[in-house]
Formats: C-alpha cells, structure tokens, sequence
C-alpha cells in the first residue's frame, strides 16, 4: 500500500511480527469489532497510543480485511501524521450507541446532551475517567469503577459534517465531564478509551451492552434512572 509521509522510515512503523504491536492489534481489533456489528461496511475504528505515536485505523475500508498497510500513524506530541496510507481516515460507530442519542434527543429519556443509567450490574465494568484504578477494595471492587448505585453518564456532542471537525467539541466534553471514559456523537456512535488496548476494548464492549440494554428498556417502558 503506497503512503504519504514526514519521514521516510514512516512505513517500518507498521512493520512487526508481534500480534500485539498496535498495527496489527487494531486489525485484529477491527474483525473481532466487525463479529459484533460494530464496524459494519466500512464504518468504525480504532487507535492505539503507544510510546511516542498514536496508531488509528482508517474510514473507507472494511474492516474485517484491514492490514497494517492501512494504518495511520500520529506523533503524540505535535499530533502531526507521520504516515499516512491513501485511504480515509479514522471513525468509530454502533447501532446502540445512535440510537441512546435520538431518544435522549427526542426527550424520551433524561437530558438530551447526557445519557444516563443507574442500578445495572454492568455499570460495575466502566471506569472513572478512562482510567479507573487496579487497586481492589472490599469485596473486590475495583477502587476507580463505578459501583452499582452510581450513576453512569455519558455526554452527547452533536456530529459535523466531517469528523475531524469534531476535535473541538471532543475535548471540550472531556474537560467538561472528567469522570467519563467516552463520548457519544449524536446520529454518529461513541468514541470510548482507557488505560490500555484491554481496557478500552473492555469498555467498549460493556458500553454496548448498555446502550442495547437501554433501548430495550425503553420499549417496555422502563426508565434508564
């Protein structure tokens, strides 16, 4: 795959033979990602940051058939692309996810900029401000997730006609709402990270959960608080 780049080593970052390197953990990501549903045609994503870079998989190819070619890299510290393959750029989405957001939109349930639940056991896998903590309490909690009686809530940004514009409004989310490990774009998805690969995956997979959960909720007339 021919690419763009600053230097001219660019395409030796997405060069490994180890499974975990991020260039071939996002393709790897990406199929399994593709089995739930979440990046169907050729929608959805992933990026890795790692040591000085930031690995993001593109827009306008499908997934389940990505290679490392595909991938973009990033410089953490001027975030400038250092490689950048012919092809899209980087997305995320998933059905549950758009649909909390019209109905938070519509008034059907809580405030229409914030998605809210409380009282369901999965709550007890999302973590406070991405992060959480590893340290275990009594009882076996993890010290940094949210417990059972929290009230989980994710911010909801309007979409833009391209996602890069976007940037502005992510962040200001994030400041706004320190505790949260991901954002909802509204008639978009969600954009969700952590600590690490596992963790954000992790998250992904729980918040998924719980947006399918909520929308099922809504139709028998179930309140999410």
């Amino acid at each position: 795959m021919a690419s763009t780049a600053l230097g001219t080593d660019a395409d030796a970052l997405v060069k490994s033979a180890d499974p975990k390197h991020p260039a071939n953990l996002i393709c790897s990501l990406c199929r399994q990602f593709y089995g739930h549903g979440w990046v169907t045609g050729t929608g959805g994503g992933v990026s890795i940051r790692h040591d000085k870079h930031i690995f993001l998989a593109p827009s306008g190819v499908e997934k389940e058939l990505m290679q490392p070619d595909n991938i973009f890299v990033m410089d953490y510290a001027s975030r400038e692309y250092i490689r950048r393959p012919l092809v899209g750029h980087c997305s995320t989405g998933s059905q549950w996810a758009v649909l909390v957001t019209l109905l938070c939109e519509a008034g059907m349930q809580g405030g229409k900029d914030v998605f809210e639940i409380s009282q369901i056991e999965q709550i007890k896998g999302i973590s406070r401000g991405g992060t959480g903590s590893t340290e275990i309490a009594e009882g076996g909690r993890k010290l940094g997730n949210l417990g059972y009686f929290d009230t989980m809530r994710i911010p909801i940004i309007e979409n833009t006609a391209h996602e890069e514009d976007l940037k502005d409004s992510l962040e200001k989310a994030m400041v706004e709402w320190p505790e949260t490990c991901a954002v909802l774009v509204r008639r978009h998805g969600v954009y969700v990270w952590g600590k690490d690969v596992t963790q954000a995956k992790t998250q992904a997979e729980s918040l998924d959960y719980l947006f399918q959960l909520a929308v099922e909720m809504h139709k028998l007339g179930l309140k999410w608080t």
